[in-house]
């Protein structure tokens, strides 16, 4: 396990969360966000730079640096320490333990479709691609468009990819997504004369395609990659790898429907433009997206599918607690024949002026509803109300059910009263388990033995002996502490971790993680803290040896008493009898 070890040393899990997660520093060596792993509104999410862990106190994920890359990615440990290796610059040793049958299997599909991705860019630029090339040209792509989104065409034999990829097992190749087994034998290409788009995760791996057919009428338009051990989309969105950065930065995302929108757009210099790849848009798609930004601008073509798959979406965007907004370009142009024809200037105004998601619903159901009539009103209202419901904030609600009662023309009185029928749906935060109540001075107490080696050295062969301890909340904690020490006086916060059941674990990351200081005791302070406990020590022995004096005294046991008496005076504090000990 030393590479394991050193890998963690070598790497940032501050650096590499913040990749996914927008932090904000939150203490000198804690930062905070909104947890990748669930929806939440409030931020519960804790990473510590000192410790290099992270803890949701949500959904109560939490882990070094390799786990959350391991859960993020949904990678094995294996295919995690390799994600981390390589995009760190750290060679990674060459062990049998990393090379398992299910690493072996995702290694060789991300191969193959790197393999792929090269055979159908060089067909594009070969005698086959010439009306896969003459198509790019009518929509106006550039060769650099071209270059930079590695498109390609898949040859109409049925036989390329095949011959591409007779190096592999016949095993890897019946799950690779690129080839079908014909019922015969033998193998055909799953992709035949298309346009092809790769598709990426979003450390930008090769992971899957979508093929658009070139010939009028052919069937589907567009075919995907069927699901494999790499590509599952629910949770893949296209272009997200180039465009998370821009993302963060515009603090919004720009949600449009095909490739060659988010190519068109992406080309003209809006580069935070992602879309769903040839699927409908998945809750997994928009938890993907919102880690980035919690605000997205839905911009779909203007045709009445268009305009289904925005009802659609924004049902699903609000319940996954986004802000949305909703662009609807004029002239009925979809995003990318937008930008060509008015350029991005005018395309990023339209953004920056897209309609709130209530307006644009509440103009939808003036479209489908006779608004003249009292049914029709109903009827929108109605219509609009799990919308409405979907608004966790009272206030907001309130607000929202006024706009559209004068919007469509109701009595804002009907509206509350419809809406005060419902209950709030999609609450999705899990509620967080409450940790004891530690003092203060047992919180930093704990946190300062997990932070200082020297700090243990000096409080841990006087504190292993307390009894005070048995008191103390987080008594097992201390007690594996106190085991660590022993065998390995530099342990990590992991390795403390992972020896504590779930409740202390939790007890421990609360402590450590979520409190509004991070202050630890110096050794100065740790010497005060000994005398203190000290303190408490004698006191807790002297309530005890009093309580024991005057049970012997009504029971006339002189001899007990005059001994007790005595050791109460070897504690150094004489009782004078029915008078409290000072101490």
């Amino acid at each position: 396990m030393e590479f394991v070890e050193q890998l963690k040393a070598s790497v940032d899990i501050v650096k590499v969360i913040g990749e996914y997660v927008p932090l904000r520093k939150a203490g000198p060596n804690r930062y905070a966000g909104r947890c990748p792993f669930h929806t939440e509104k409030t931020p519960s999410f804790s990473v510590s730079s000192q410790h290099q862990y992270y803890k949701c106190f949500g959904c109560d994920a939490k882990g070094d640096v390799i786990k959350f890359v391991m859960e993020f990615h949904h990678l094995t440990f294996p295919e995690a320490l390799k994600d981390l290796a390589e995009r760190n610059g750290i060679p990674m040793p060459v062990r049998q333990e990393y090379h398992n049958t299910e690493s072996k299997l995702r290694n060789a599909l991300y191969e193959m479709h790197e393999i792929a991705v090269r055979a159908f860019r060089a067909n594009l630029n070969g005698p086959a691609g010439g009306d896969a090339r003459a198509y790019l040209q009518k929509r106006g792509l550039s060769a650099a468009a071209i270059e930079h989104f590695e498109l390609g065409f898949s040859d109409r034999s049925g036989q390329d990819m095949v011959k591409q990829l007779r190096q592999f097992p016949a095993e890897q190749l019946e799950v690779s997504g690129l080839v079908g087994k014909r019922e015969g034998g033998g193998y055909y290409d799953r992709f035949r004369g298309r346009l092809m788009f790769p598709i990426h995760d979003e450390s930008g791996k090769a992971i899957g395609f979508g093929g658009r057919a070139l010939g009028a009428g052919e069937e589907p338009k567009y075919l995907n990659s069927a699901e494999t051990a790499i590509y599952k989309k629910s949770t893949i969105l296209y272009n997200l790898h180039r465009a998370k950065d821009a993302i963060r930065k515009a603090g919004r995302v720009v949600l449009v429907e095909g490739y060659m929108d988010v190519i068109g757009v992406y080309s003209a210099g809006v580069r935070n433009v992602i879309a769903s790849c040839g699927t409908a848009l998945t809750s997994g798609q928009v938890r993907s997206a919102r880690r980035h930004s919690e605000n997205m601008v839905v911009n779909f073509d203007p045709d009445t599918a268009g305009a289904n798959a925005t009802e659609r979406s924004i049902q699903m965007l609000l319940d996954e607690r986004m802000h949305v907004r909703v662009l609807q370009l004029d002239g009925g142009l979809d995003p990318d024949e937008y930008v060509k024809q008015f350029g991005a200037e005018t395309y990023q105004e339209k953004l920056e002026n897209a309609s709130g998601y209530f307006l644009w619903l509440a103009e939808r159901a003036r479209k489908k509803f006779d608004m003249r009539t009292s049914d029709g009103r109903i009827a929108g209202l109605k219509f609009l109300l799990p919308a409405i419901e979907r608004v966790s904030d009272k206030l907001e609600r309130a607000m929202v059910a006024g706009e559209v009662a004068d919007y469509l023309g109701i009595e804002r009185g009907l509206v509350l009263d419809e809406f005060r029928k419902t209950a709030v749906k999609g609450q999705t935060r899990p509620a967080a388990k409450p940790a004891p109540a530690l003092s203060m001075s047992e919180r930093i107490l704990v946190r300062s033995l997990v932070a200082d080696a020297g700090v243990r050295a000096v409080l841990v062969p006087r504190l292993r002996a307390s009894p005070i301890l048995e008191n103390y909340a987080s008594r097992a904690i201390l007690a594996v502490i106190f085991a660590l020490h022993d065998n390995e006086p530099d342990f990590t916060f992991h390795a403390l971790e992972e020896r504590l059941d779930e409740g202390q674990s939790s007890l421990l990351a609360e402590t450590v993680l979520a409190d509004n200081t991070d202050e630890v005791f110096t050794r100065e302070q740790a010497d005060s803290y000994l005398r203190m406990l000290e303190l408490e020590e004698r006191k807790a022995a002297m309530g005890v040896l009093r309580a024991r004096l005057k049970q012997a005294e009504r029971a006339g046991d002189m001899p007990e008493a005059f001994r007790l008496m005595q050791k109460m005076t070897e504690l150094g504090r004489p009782v004078e009898r029915g008078i409290e000990p000072g101490v």
